[in-house]
């Protein structure tokens, strides 16, 4: 290494040592949160207990969802980028986006490996001692009759359920607003047409007497209009980590409390779909190494709707129970797929291809740990992101990171309505709006009210609406909200968070997103200054763009002009990607030229593998030595129309 880096890298640690002033900080909760939380305040100096009740660390990014959710991957920075980072090095790729959970485990396990990190599993929040407005305490127990009292200067609650901060006094809702308390279309009571039973599914166990009293899952409810307020929580599920790998495979058996009367309406559904096949009743994803990440599909799935509402603010005891309901049901739902002789024959045949992993869960049964807890309490704190905020209709300058999904709600209830004069199953509570680009998060979504608590940080439960929460609330946006709030508890101290200066924040995220001391990636994009000789070029609004948009050339000769300029500032060894899409975009060549040598890089489109919730990847133009100071370009050779011309990204070695 040389001297000036070496300097450099010395100076960053002291910096950040400097920070957390050697304060105590306890998180509370098992979350992807937790992880990036307990990293990031250890690496700014402070001291660090993570009480988790739960046997595995990790949240659902552990807990079977390996499909990730990232509406856009530019939304995702800092130590949730370089997580799926890693999870790319150990498939082979920059980046990786599927995953089985074992391996996601063993990543993150990797980041608590810190002398200055302590982890207590097993420990379920009891009571909270505060002083004014300030938490002096928190008490803990083993559910055996064990106690244990944790004291820090600053805590986080990274549960998916926002025990901490509800025991802590601070304000939260629970369920879903009326439309008009934040001028929103999509919250409250939505009964749309996505994830929902055709007209005329009867819902009574003798088809057309009411008498004889509804089918397991439909609840009593009354429809009400259209964006009215109640306190529903969207459905739950387990997320399904299945193998057909017959040496990996161990047999779905019939679970406990299995009762094929639940499971009536699915047979209705069947019954009234001329093609029924697996893939409408299910979301099965393929993940490596022939494992599954199988989520809700179609009216009757997965999602166990209408059984949760009581969850957020239930007992242990209470939650145990839930807990085991929503198993039973999911392995009951399987076995029901498998045995039941009205079940079609091409889907009971594909159902016995699969079994549950032997090398998957090993510490639970090879089941997962973590129910998909989708929403429980939020808080309602110094600002309440809402739909405006998806929309980009509103001036954030306290941003500590993105979100990028579309605004996501699963059905909340399952009601009998009347329709032409007949009584039919209705799902309610879903909705799926698409939000146009990345919009930041403001820090004050993850600071209660300062009259109530001056040292309490919620990057999970946060601050939002039912509507723009269903958009907030992804594994990588958490990632990144947990270490926001760990840099942030770090650098209050012993003082309040609310007075955290965020420029610093934003500016670390900017020079230092690793808190490695390492150069940050440099991005060429459409918009950027070092791209030349866009004429002939039309900047287009699309879904397979890294970003917002990407540029789309379909004349002949002019594209030979484009050129992206290599940044001056760059100095040493480079790896060097292009951005490229799955569909639209022709075959071409990239002519890397650096220090007047010339290298060509063809890529064919048909040699690309794109996996996951996005219609691009990133291809690898080679590694090469950059000088600073010295010219270079990346130029497209080709005369094609329907060129696509996107992001260029350097990544320091």
């Amino acid at each position: 290494m040389k001297t000036k880096n070496l300097f450099l890298v010395l100076t960053f640690t002291l910096l950040l040592l400097s920070c957390g002033k050697g304060n105590e900080v306890c998180i509370y909760g098992g979350s992807s949160a937790c992880v990036t939380a307990a990293y990031s305040a250890a690496k700014m100096g402070s001291n660090v207990t993570i009480i988790c009740p739960d046997p595995t660390i990790g949240g659902m990014t552990t807990g079977g969802l390996g499909q990730t959710d990232i509406g856009n991957k530019q939304a995702v920075i800092g130590l949730a980028r370089q997580f799926y980072r890693k999870l790319g090095n150990h498939y082979g790729k920059l980046e990786q986006w599927l995953f089985e959970p074992s391996v996601a485990e063993g990543i993150l396990m990797e980041y608590l490996d810190n002398p200055r990190i302590k982890v207590m599993q097993g420990w379920y929040l009891e009571s909270v001692e505060k002083e004014g407005t300030r938490i002096k305490s928190i008490t803990c127990t083993d559910r055996k009759g064990g106690s244990t009292t944790i004291k820090a200067d600053q805590f986080i609650d990274c549960s998916y359920e926002g025990d901490l901060m509800a025991k802590a006094g601070v304000s939260y809702r629970v369920g879903r607003e009326d439309n008009s308390e934040y001028g929103e279309t999509w919250d409250g009571f939505q009964l749309l047409d996505q994830h929902q039973f055709v007209d005329g599914i009867d819902p009574f166990v003798e088809p057309g007497n009411p008498e004889s009293g509804l089918l397991w899952g439909i609840s009593d409810a009354k429809r009400k209009e259209n964006g009215t307020g109640d306190d529903c929580v969207q459905a739950y599920n387990y997320r399904i980590c299945l193998t057909d790998d017959p040496d990996n495979m161990i047999p779905i058996e019939k679970p406990d409390n299995y009762d094929p009367a639940k499971y009536e309406l699915l047979i209705r559904v069947i019954e009234a779909d001329p093609n029924p096949s697996l893939s409408k009743y299910f979301i099965w994803s393929l993940m490596p190494n022939h494992k599954t990440d199988i989520n809700n599909k179609g009216p009757f799935s997965t999602d166990m709707i209408g059984m949760n509402h009581n969850y957020p603010e239930a007992s242990w005891d209470e939650r145990d129970e839930i807990l085991k309901a929503h198993k039973d049901y999911t392995l009951g739902l399987l076995y029901f797929y498998l045995t039941d002789p009205r079940i079609p024959a091409n889907i009971q045949t594909e159902m016995r291809r699969w079994g549950l992993p032997k090398d998957e869960y090993v510490r639970t049964g090879h089941w997962t740990h973590q129910l998909y807890i989708r929403e429980a309490r939020r808080l309602v704190g110094e600002y309440v992101a809402t739909q405006a905020d998806c929309e980009g209709k509103t001036q954030i300058t306290d941003g500590i990171g993105f979100a990028a999904y579309g605004m996501d709600s699963h059905n909340c209830e399952r009601i009998v309505i009347e329709q032409d004069g007949k009584l039919m199953v209705k799902n309610e509570g879903d909705v799926q709006k698409g939000v146009s680009q990345p919009y930041p998060v403001s820090y004050r979504s993850l600071t209660p009210k300062r009259e109530e608590c001056t040292n309490l940080l919620v990057p999970v439960c946060l601050s939002a609406s039912h509507i723009a929460y269903g958009s907030i609330r992804m594994e990588p946006v958490f990632m990144g909200m947990g270490q926001t709030c760990g840099m942030a508890a770090a650098m209050a101290g012993k003082g309040d968070v609310q007075k955290v200066d965020v420029s610093k924040i934003q500016e670390i995220y900017a020079t230092d997103p690793c808190l490695d001391g390492r150069e940050p990636d440099t991005l060429i994009d459409e918009d950027s200054e070092f791209i030349e000789n866009k004429e002939g070029w039309t900047v287009v609004n699309g879904r397979g763009a890294y970003g917002k948009t990407y540029l789309l050339y379909e004349g002949d000769s002019a594209a030979n002009n484009l050129a992206y300029r290599i940044p001056e500032k760059l100095d040493g060894e480079y790896s060097v990607y292009a951005f490229q899409q799955n569909d639209g975009c022709a075959t071409t060549t990239f002519e890397i030229e650096v220090d007047g040598k010339k290298t060509t890089v063809p890529f064919n489109r048909s040699d690309l593998l794109v996996e996951g919730q996005t219609r691009g990847e990133w291809v690898k133009l080679g590694d090469f030595g950059l000088k600073k100071g010295a010219s270079g370009s990346i130029r497209i050779l080709s005369d094609e129309p329907g060129i696509h011309a996107d992001g260029i990204l350097f990544v320091k070695n």
